[in-house]
């Protein structure tokens, strides 16, 4: 994420990178080569000459230069060093997921109040155009209210970073990789009244795979499912189909398709936005920043529910199917 973050930037006329921070001597160098991942494209070798290079946090958070601090650090370290970076009086960016735990997410959204600093969490889908679409035609309320959804994303297990594999670092396969669409859900629909999980996980295969339910006032069901399959040669997709009363919207990525069927019987491609998502994602941070206001696209408070709620369904995995209500 460190890679796809700066290759967004470029493309941000407003922003200027000024400090990078690393343990490892050949990224500091800008060699950023080796870098794989689903999304966000492959690494590249970026020229830091001009830039300062830091190997320790708090070096970096003392430069006076450094208005906002983008972490791409492992999830397990999110929590210690926004909170730090905050302190330190700098709008902060964190990746996804924003922590591990509620109690973590908790502490980062006080101490966001505190500091009255801009405070994002990187939850990328909300700004990929197909998923911008979507939300802006249900919110546009011409279709009439949701009566199903489904929501799928899948991958091989990541093998590019040893640190995913590890769920004390990462959290496991499907809280890294499925809180896109849970942090979707909750900004679509909000926190379900109940949900209920079936799955499957063997680490020492890379298969960690969920079929979850989550259960809205008024009779909305939402199917979030996928995971990871095994290492190496299966290949990422994330697709959804959601129908409201008006028509049906279907997007696959490995089709690369986005349509909408409407009740007449029409279909019509989704109109979709341009712009790069991470790009989007990093204009709006920077746009935020500038003005002082708070990320309303993407608002912390979702992205710490999302996380409480992710957890809420790997309990729900363990039980088997049980429907246990949403405690959030």
């Amino acid at each position: 994420m460190g890679s796809t973050h700066l290759k967004a930037l470029r493309s941000v006329p407003r922003a200027e990178l000024v400090a990078v921070c690393s343990d490892e001597e050949n990224k500091l160098s800008g060699d950023l080569s080796d870098i794989q991942g689903n999304l966000g494209g492959p690494g590249e070798r970026f020229d830091f000459s001009h830039v300062e290079k830091y190997r320790d946090v708090d070096a970096l958070l003392a430069d006076s230069n450094v208005e906002a601090v983008d972490i791409c650090l492992p999830t397990h370290l999110h929590t210690e060093v926004a909170i730090k970076a905050l302190r330190a009086g700098k709008h902060v960016l964190v990746e996804k997921p924003m922590a591990l735990s509620g109690e973590a997410a908790d502490a980062m959204l006080a101490e966001a109040g505190r500091s009255r600093r801009v405070f994002m969490v990187a939850q990328v889908l909300r700004f990929v155009p197909q998923y911008r679409a979507l939300a802006h035609e249900l919110a546009s309320k011409k279709y009439g209210a949701v009566r199903a959804a489904v929501f799928r994303r899948r991958c091989a297990a990541p093998f590019w970073n040893k640190w995913l594999g590890d769920a004390s670092k990462s959290g496991g396969g499907i809280f890294d990789l499925l809180i896109h669409d849970v942090d979707y859900c909750v900004s679509l629909f909000g926190v379900p009244a109940a949900v209920s999980a079936t799955g499957y996980e063997a680490s020492e295969l890379g298969v960690d795979i969920v079929s979850a339910n989550l259960f809205y006032e008024g009779g909305l069901s939402v199917l979030v499912t996928g995971g990871w399959h095994h290492r190496k040669a299966y290949p990422f997709s994330m697709e959804y189909t959601v129908t409201a009363d008006g028509a049906t919207f279907d997007y696959n990525s490995l089709r690369d398709t986005a349509g909408v069927f409407d009740a007449s019987g029409e279909t019509r491609p989704l109109a979709v936005p341009t712009q790069d998502g991470f790009e989007a994602e990093m204009q709006y941070f920077v746009d935020c920043c500038e003005s002082g206001k708070r990320p309303e696209a993407c608002p912390p408070e979702e992205s710490a529910r999302a996380v409480k709620l992710m957890l809420m369904i790997l309990e729900a995995r363990q039980r088997n199917g049980e429907k246990i209500e949403c405690r959030i």
